[in-house]
């Protein structure tokens, strides 16, 4: 075998194998304990209020006016 093709084999089992731990393996937290999937637990309310918080932006801050963008040529 050419060292080309020996290395590519090694690379391609490499990722193969940190696809399939990140597929199978269970996600945990910092602190080691599981992190519930999302059917798992946690109601409607609760992932929307997280969404809200996460997506929702800056309130105090006017964007009516908005900003004029600088072409970029």
């Amino acid at each position: 075998m050419s060292r080309l093709l020996v290395i590519a084999v090694i690379i391609l089992g490499v990722a193969a194998a940190g696809v399939a731990a990140w597929t199978f393996l269970p996600a945990t937290q910092p602190d080691g304990a599981a992190v519930p999937s999302a059917g798992s637990s946690g109601t409607d309310v609760d992932r929307r209020e997280h969404r809200e918080r996460f997506f929702g932006g800056d309130t105090d801050r006017n964007i009516r006016g908005g900003q004029e963008m600088k072409p970029r040529w």
